[in-house]
């Protein structure tokens, strides 16, 4: 939807997970039979009409289906109902739907600029839209469940946790699907089905720096066979040669490419006949006619195609972990505290952390990093603090700073004259900068 809690795919992914766990007697709303008589309620809140009750009824019906004793309620637009008393709020907004996220990747084409979901200047516009809307979620959260957990699935994921992890007290993880995908990819294309893997970075800017099992360090293999991990179905991926992740000294995540290959990724989206958005808006609107059907009780297949892979598992295990305690390691958006020594303490990074019930405690790097890998990790997190200190404050100085450090844009006149086109096209939801000539 728009401003939306727990909405969409994270939606109908969650509702999924709970589906098929209900007859393991795990999971955080089935620990047991103790546990489960506990539950009070599963909200659904969203702010448009019709798909509250399309894809919240569907997720009525697989929870009902599953036997799970909670009770359910569609919201809409209502966010004190929705909150109160909340242990967990899942959160997944698009601010401006998804034709503000197609203006987003159009409008930079013109400048000769990628325009994409998150990275570039189209994703520092998602995020300057978002921080705002999200900051006031928790200020709502102060106010109507102030010992809840904020749950975060919004991209930019990693500049969102940056803004309420430094400019509010919610206790709040950031979760993305990429780092699931590329680590099971790398255990199963390397037959280490009990690999440790360290994965390290930003969100949709992160490396492996380590692959070990039984005490041998499998990385340097890797390298010199070329692997590549997971590829994720929202965004066209080349692969890189055995040469270049040779350069680059550790393996990439699949979002890299854009920054690695920036000119020819650049050329297929001008080339390309639809922007990644529309064929999203297609895509949504064949699920939500699937969606409707009465005596449909689990997540359609066709649902794989809007690339929100995995998000299920991501979700309920994060939630799993916080509520029993249960001290495993995942992959979360947090402050760094010196997991990562040549970033800030005060850094977001995405990285993997022991989970409990105090939250996150981010695992210190054990691989070796380079120094390319630390500069070009130092140089986005630049552009994310820049970018974050924008958005609260309307404050176009900054967003131009934030673009000249950001390497697939980084020519000022080119950055300031596509901001200007795009806070024309967005000024709807971009209050902050039309308050005064900033």
């Amino acid at each position: 939807g728009g401003n939306d809690l727990l909405v969409g795919g994270v939606q109908t992914a969650v509702a999924d997970v709970l589906h098929h766990r209900a007859g393991e007697q795990v999971g955080v709303l089935q620990h047991d039979a103790q546990r489960a008589a506990q539950v009070g309620f599963f909200d659904f809140m969203d702010i448009d009409e019709r798909k509250l009750n399309i894809v919240g009824g569907l997720c009525q019906r697989m929870i009902k289906a599953a036997g799970l004793p909670c009770e359910t309620r569609l919201i809409l637009n209502d966010y004190e109902t929705a909150l109160r008393d909340s242990d967990f709020v899942l959160a997944q907004i698009r601010v401006g739907k998804l034709p503000a996220r197609v203006k987003d990747e159009k409008i930079p084409l013109k400048y000769n600029l990628i325009g994409q979901e998150t990275c570039g200047i189209g994703g520092m516009f998602k995020g300057l839209r978002t921080i705002p809307v999200m900051m006031n979620i928790v200020k709502m959260m102060e106010k109507y469940c102030p010992n809840a957990w904020l749950i975060n699935f919004s991209n930019p994921s990693g500049m969102i946790a940056e803004a309420l992890l430094n400019y509010t007290n919610v206790k709040m993880m950031g979760l993305c699907n990429v780092p699931i995908n590329t680590i099971d990819s790398i255990k199963k294309g390397m037959n280490l089905p009990n690999a440790k893997i360290e994965y390290m970075g930003l969100n949709h800017f992160a490396y492996i720096t380590k692959i070990e099992q039984d005490g041998k360090d499998y990385l340097q293999e890797a390298i010199e066979s070329g692997f590549n991990s997971a590829t994720m179905k929202n965004i066209p991926t080349s692969g890189f040669t055995k040469e270049q992740i040779e350069v680059i000294g550790a393996i990439p995540t699949c979002y890299l490419e854009y920054y690695y290959f920036k000119n020819s990724k650049l050329e297929k989206l001008k080339n390309s006949p639809k922007t990644r958005g529309e064929v999203c808006m297609e895509i949504e609107e064949e699920l939500l006619k699937i969606y409707q059907d009465n005596e449909l009780h689990v997540k359609p297949a066709q649902l794989s195609k809007r690339g929100g892979a995995r998000y299920s598992e991501v979700a309920i295990n994060l939630v799993d972990s916080i509520w029993n305690d249960k001290q495993d390691v995942q992959v979360v958006n947090v402050l760094n505290k010196g997991a990562i020594p040549f970033l800030r303490d005060n850094d977001a990074v995405e990285i993997c952390a022991v989970i409990g019930k105090d939250g996150a405690k981010p695992l210190p790097l054990e691989g070796k990093v380079n120094d390319h890998i630390k500069e070009y990790i130092q140089q986005v997190k630049a552009y994310e603090k820049h970018a974050v200190k924008a958005a609260i404050n309307g404050d176009k100085k900054e967003a131009m700073r934030a673009l000249m450090s950001n390497p697939l844009v980084a020519d000022l006149q080119t950055a300031s004259d596509c901001f200007d086109e795009l806070l024309e096209a967005h000024k709807e939801y971009l209050p902050q900068f039309c308050k005064e000539n900033k």
